[in-house]
């Protein structure tokens, strides 16, 4: 059936005012997009370039907010301009929320670790090569995720663990700190001149530059053992010094006492027989 040019003008007459309607519609929501695509890039820009501004702020952090906000306007102008359709956003408000908390519990182990990343990179209880315990595992920091901090341990071993473990758990960190306490023991025979053997346990510290003089290194009798008089020695050296300091003063302390002829004794067992 076709339409003479009376009746397409009746028809028009008559839908006018949704006509104008459907087209402003049209046009406030081809602003809100606009604005809302503007606004979103603009509100990430802002917030990823804040780490350059201030060494307190995490670039990782920072870019998983940023996207955050971004999308997080974007939904608010779609919901707008849907609103601006007569569609019944709060359904669909209801709808997205009730598939959030779907996947929500289906995720529940992965956003554990989201938000323990967050935590970890909010409250920084540790940094990239920074040497620490936690979750269960021990290394070298290598990188800072939202989901997972990647360990490489002394021999090169690569460790991921997730962030709910370590954020759940104590957490160590042996290079947070400049400074550490290197304690050692040694032991000497019970016939040893004891202020010899201190004299000679303070020269070898003496000598290892790595040893600081303040605090002064700590030099007693810790035990009369079984069989050995032990010397508590506590130095204090830098974090980067420590595993150093430690492994070779346990050797010049060790020739020493061979040059100076002081015995370290060992345990010793003595067989009788009986039988004839």
């Amino acid at each position: 059936m076709e339409l003479d040019l009376e009746q397409i003008e009746t028809l028009v007459e008559e839908n006018i005012g949704w006509i104008i309607g459907l087209g402003l519609n049209v046009l406030y929501a081809f602003v809100i997009l606009i604005v809302a695509l503007w606004l979103s890039s603009w509100a990430k820009r802002r917030i990823v370039s804040l780490p350059e501004k201030s060494s307190r702020f995490d670039p990782t952090l920072m870019g998983f907010l940023g996207s955050i906000a971004k999308y997080g306007i974007l939904a608010m102008a779609t919901i707008f301009i849907l609103g601006r359709f007569g569609i019944q956003t709060t359904s669909l408000v209801a709808l997205i929320g009730a598939a959030g908390l779907a996947i929500g519990l289906a995720l529940q182990g992965t956003l554990s670790n989201l938000a323990a990343g967050v935590m970890l990179i909010g409250f920084r209880p540790f940094k990239a090569g920074d040497y620490i315990n936690a979750g269960g595992e021990s290394g070298t920091v290598s990188a800072i995720t939202l989901f997972f901090t990647e360990l490489t341990t002394p021999d090169n071993v690569q460790i991921i663990v997730p962030n709910g473990d370590i954020w759940s758990s104590a957490i160590t960190n042996f290079s947070y700190h400049d400074k550490r306490r290197c304690d050692l023991t040694f032991g000497v025979s019970y016939n040893t001149n004891l202020a010899h053997a201190e004299k000679v346990i303070r020269g070898c510290i003496a000598q290892d530059t790595r040893a600081h003089s303040d605090p002064e290194p700590f030099v007693k009798i810790g035990n009369l053992g079984d069989s050995s008089v032990d010397f508590v020695v506590r130095i204090w050296c830098a974090s980067s010094d420590y595993w150093g300091l430690k492994f070779d003063l346990n050797r010049a302390v060790k020739e020493a006492f061979d040059r100076e002829g002081i015995d370290i004794p060992f345990p010793t067992q003595t067989v009788i027989r009986t039988d004839a």
